[in-house]
């Protein structure tokens, strides 16, 4: 996954709302949304080369991770996969903090990688360049790619716009985790094709035909694209909502779906007790 922007406490009834593109090479074998055979809570594509995800959740627990790569010219050749991370977490029991705090251990032994983790009461950023480390989301809009957190890419800053401008307009105050809600905005921000000037592009080191060719939030090339475009909404009831568009070469269209459901309330079987009531002052 290569792109995300979301919303953390900013919409009134989900707590966490998050988009995002999975953009890879299109020979690489991927599974589409749905439970995972080896754990059915697990909610999520997979990567069916190495095993891993790049953005999936626990339909039973207040659990959800998600990755995307760091860009390098010459990354180091890693031990572990980092679609490894999403497996980790999801299947593990540590708390967020836990994990990224593990990561400062061993975080050199997967890819360059960026990585988010929810576990019902803390959402968490870590990163293992140019070192190990992690940092507590606060509330408001944000956007991760192939830099640093936050870093204001073009396309970063594009998408974390059109989510904030959703989340602003009347249909997306009013919408809820449910199959009727219209989610047909937030697919257009995530094809969006907008190619950026030169003078705003990044200097990743890979040179500037290649930053041009990855500059939008929607890839087309030959062999390498956007495979997914993903969305989720955590409502504080519980009850969610993961959905997916898939796609082939050229950005064809290859499937749609959407997965509802309710999770549990009370204490889950990690202790958490999921979202809070919001208070006022």
């Amino acid at each position: 996954m290569c792109l995300i922007a979301f919303a953390y406490h900013v919409h009134p009834a989900c707590p966490l709302v998050l988009i995002a593109n999975r953009d890879e090479f299109l020979a690489r074998p991927t599974a589409p949304l749905a439970p995972w055979d080896d754990d059915p809570d697990i909610l999520g594509g997979r990567d069916l080369e190495a095993g891993g995800g790049w953005l999936a959740l626990d339909r039973r627990r207040s659990r959800l991770a998600a990755v995307t790569n760091v860009r390098e010219v010459t990354p180091p050749p890693p031990a572990k996969s980092r679609g490894a991370l999403v497996r980790e977490f999801l299947s593990g029991d540590e708390l967020a903090v836990s994990f990224a705090e593990l990561r400062r251990v061993d975080g050199n032994d997967y890819g360059p990688f960026n990585l988010l983790l929810w576990d019902g009461d803390d959402l968490i950023v870590a990163t293992n360049r140019l070192k190990p480390r992690w940092e507590a989301v606060q509330a408001g809009v944000h956007g991760l790619s192939n830099g640093s957190f936050d870093q204001p890419w073009p396309k970063t800053r594009r998408l974390c716009g059109a989510l904030a401008e959703w989340l602003d307009s009347a249909a997306g105050r009013a919408a809820r985790p449910d199959d009727a809600v219209d989610l047909d905005p937030l697919y257009a921000a995530l094809a969006d094709e907008q190619r950026p000037v030169d003078a705003e592009l990044p200097v990743t080191g890979v040179g500037i035909e290649r930053e041009r060719r990855l500059s939008t939030a929607f890839i087309k090339l030959p062999g390498y694209g956007t495979r997914a475009s993903q969305i989720v909404m955590i409502g504080r009831d519980g009850r969610t909502l993961f959905a997916e568009r898939r796609f082939g070469e050229n950005g064809s269209l290859l499937g749609e779906q959407r997965q509802l459901f309710e999770r549990p309330q009370g204490p889950d079987s990690s202790g958490h007790h999921g979202w809070p009531e919001k208070t006022s002052g």
